[in-house]
Formats: structure tokens, sequence, C-alpha cells
């Protein structure tokens, strides 16, 4: 709304209230009405035709709303707690994921990859809803996190109920390595059954508790430690290698695009000032400089947490290459299924699934540059609901293309019954693509 027109509702606004508020009769004393009342009244007003103007034009087909499929898979929790360590570490929408892999309305599944095991809880799941299942693979480039998952792996191999079944003499393979890798850990396996590629492959692309808990890795906000944020600890590159001594345009550039932080510019400033007073070598030595530039927000609460998580995104995906590295193994984890496989991702950020929506496109070839969340599809992209979509119920959209069927065009999301237990999901969105 323009400013001329601003001041002329709230003319009209203040006009109205006076009508309101003036004396009936010809009384000698007028009604007072407190300028506090008056502006508050005139704020609610305000407010109200913004909201009524803006269902006009939602209801006119102007506005773009945003669109999500919230899961509606009921949430069994005790289900769920059997493969996490605590409720604040457990397998991100579980349930789903054993939806999309599902033998009873898919196919079997005979070949599994974990691009990411982290603590082994999908894994598991995946390994026990699977007695038909005869090659497993599991990467992670972080060793603490590849012991544990092994340690479940194994633990739910020597169950009772799995030894009993046919599926035992299924091969585990597991590999500490970059999702990257994954053609070469493939390759190196030598089994004929792979050759013609692999039936489902999982990339969850969250942090882990186990990581984001220790303070010596560096990743958590509210705990003091070195400015590490390595994945892969063999790595050379550390956050407080940028900090202190890459180029004040490219701190920028990470903050700016990285962390989508509004407020970059004054951040890089600070960094560079702060490496003539001995630079940054802590989390907390981070934290206090970004307490120092973050405004209070409304109510008395301090905004610093918002910023700092936003500078920490930044640093983290700097320093192990993320965005670049997603990427590149999405297309190798399309290449490496067989004909009828499936790709499942769950990403965590804009960043991520905005490489995971696009890569996704591109690989099924089909244009979709203007493409967005909600809007109808070219020619090219056309929907359908046919063969495999009808058997499965928590496929709602679908795009199909020459090389592959995308079977989410709106990313899945968590139940409310999931996010109320694990706050971390809350950002989760699973996104499903399959081979022709």
């Amino acid at each position: 709304m323009a400013a001329s027109s601003k001041i002329t509702v709230t003319a009209k606004l203040v006009l109205r209230l006076r009508d309101i508020t003036a004396p009936t009769t010809n009384c000698s004393h007028s009604l007072i009405v407190p300028s506090s009342v008056t502006q508050r009244s005139i704020t609610t007003a305000i407010t109200s035709q913004k909201k009524k103007k803006k269902q006009k034009l939602a209801a006119a087909g102007l506005v773009k709303e945003k669109r999500r499929t919230r899961s509606d898979k009921e949430f069994d929790k005790e289900a769920i707690l059997r493969y996490g360590d605590n409720p604040s570490h457990i397998p991100v929408m579980l349930a789903e994921v054993l939806d999309v892999f599902s033998s009873t309305c898919w196919r079997p599944l005979h070949s599994f990859v974990d691009c990411t095991l982290g603590a082994g809880g999908h894994s598991s799941a995946i390994i026990n809803a699977h007695p038909e299942l005869k090659f497993f693979v599991g990467m992670d480039v972080d060793p603490v996190a590849h012991e544990k998952a092994q340690a479940r792996i194994n633990s739910a191999l020597h169950s009772d109920s799995y030894s009993s079944s046919p599926a035992s003499d299924l091969k585990v393979y597991n590999f500490l390595k970059n999702f990257r890798h994954i053609k070469s850990a493939v390759s190196k396996i030598g089994e004929q059954h792979l050759d013609i590629g692999v039936d489902g492959i999982l990339m969850d692309l969250g942090m882990s508790s186990m990581q984001v808990d220790n303070p010596q890795r560096g990743f958590g906000v509210l705990s003091n430690g070195p400015l590490d944020m390595r994945m892969d600890p063999q790595a050379s590159l550390q956050a407080e290698d940028i900090l202190n001594s890459w180029p004040s345009a490219e701190v920028g550039r990470i903050l700016r695009e990285y962390g989508e932080e509004s407020n970059w510019r004054t951040l890089q400033n600070k960094i560079v000032e702060a490496r003539l007073h001995g630079g940054l070598h802590s989390t907390s030595d981070l934290l206090d400089l970004i307490k120092l530039v973050s405004p209070p927000m409304k109510g008395g609460r301090q905004g610093w947490i918002k910023t700092a998580t936003r500078v920490f995104q930044a640093l983290r995906i700097a320093v192990n290459d993320e965005l670049n590295t997603l990427k590149d193994s999405l297309n190798s984890c399309f290449e490496c299924l067989a004909p009828g496989g499936r790709l499942a991702v769950i990403s965590f950020h804009s960043l991520e699934d905005r490489i995971v929506k696009q890569t996704f496109l591109d690989m099924i070839k089909e244009k979709a540059s203007n493409i967005d969340e909600g809007e109808n599809c070219d020619n090219d992209l056309t929907e359908m609901r046919g063969g495999v979509e009808e058997k499965e119920t928590w496929i709602k959209h679908t795009i199909h293309g020459s090389n592959g069927i995308i079977l989410t065009k709106r990313p899945i999301t968590p139940s409310g019954e999931e996010e109320k237990l694990n706050r971390r999901s809350r950002s989760a969105k699973l996104r499903v693509i399959q081979k022709h």
C-alpha cells in the first residue's frame, strides 16, 4: 500500500472513530477518548482491513499461497522410538520413508543404499521391514556416526525376529565415505545383482544430535567449543579458517548466500575487524560478536539466536561444500538406480530443498525454469494419477518426464504429532523420484 493511501485510510478511520466517540446530544462536555485507545483502535482497524483485502485477493486467485503436503500418516510413537536413542534423536519421517519403499504397494526391495547412515535408525527399520532384502550399503563420512550405525544395524541383524527370517543371508557393506562417492562404493562391492542398479536410495541431509550436542564439533549454537564444523574430521578446512583468513568479500558472500542473513554486511565488517584484535577462535567468540550486532526483538527477547543459527548454517555449508556436494551426489544416486528404482531425499532448509527440487526436474529431462510451488506445469510436465500412484495413497501429485517420475510435486512434511515430539523435524521436507 502506498504512503498516500495509508494516510487516507488512517484519516478515514480517525473521522469514523470521531463520529463514534462524539456525544449524541448537545451537551457542553465532549466525550474524551485517550490517545492510546484511539491509536490502538486505528491499528486494529487497519489490520482488519488488510486481512479482508488479502482474503479477497486469495479468493480471486491473485495471491500465491504457500502449499505443501502435510503427512497424514499415523504417528506411532512407540514404534519410532525403537529406532532412536531418545525423543530428541529419532529418525525423521520414518513412517513416511517406509511407505516410499513399501514392498507391498511398490515392489520387492532387494538392494538399498543409505547415503547418510547417522545413528542407523532409518537403515535398521528398512532392514526389519524387508525380509527380501539381499544387499544393504551404508555410507557416512562421520566416524562417530558410522560406528554407532554399525552397532545398531548389527543389533537388528541379530535380533530374534530377524535371525529367523528368510533374509538372514543379507549382505551388509558399510563405507566411511561421503555420499558423493556412491558410484565407486557400489562398484567396489562387485555383486552381479547390483550391475543393473539399486532398488532404493535414501539421503537424510539433517544434522544428527550426536553432532550438534557435542561441543567439540563446533556445530551447536548454545555450547562453547572450537570453530570446527567439519563433517569429516580428516578434512583440512575449518570454520575458524574462513572467519580469520578468507577475503572479506567471500565471508560476506557466504553469510548472504548460505545463511540468507539480511544483516550480512555488518557481520562481515565486524568479523574482519575482529582479526585486528586476535581473531575468532571459539563458538563463544563468534556468538559474542553476533550479540553485539543483533538488534533486540519485540517484547525484549533477543534476536541473536536466529542470526547465530543462520551464521552457523552458512559456515557449516561452506566448510563442507554441502550444496555442490549435494547436487553432484543427487545425479550420481539417480545414475545408480535400477529401472523403477527410487531415490528419497529429506532436506532441512530452503537452500537444500531448492537444489533437490530443481535437480529432480533436470533428471527427468523436462524444462522447469519457471515452475514454482503450487504453479501449474507447462505442457511438457504432465500431472497424472494411474498405475503405481493409485496403490500408494501417500502420492498426491506427480510430474512425469522422459527419464522418470517425480512422486512428490509438493514435498511431504512431518505430521503434527511428529513435530510435537521432535522439534528438529519441523523444517523437514521429503521429496521422491522414481527412475524409468
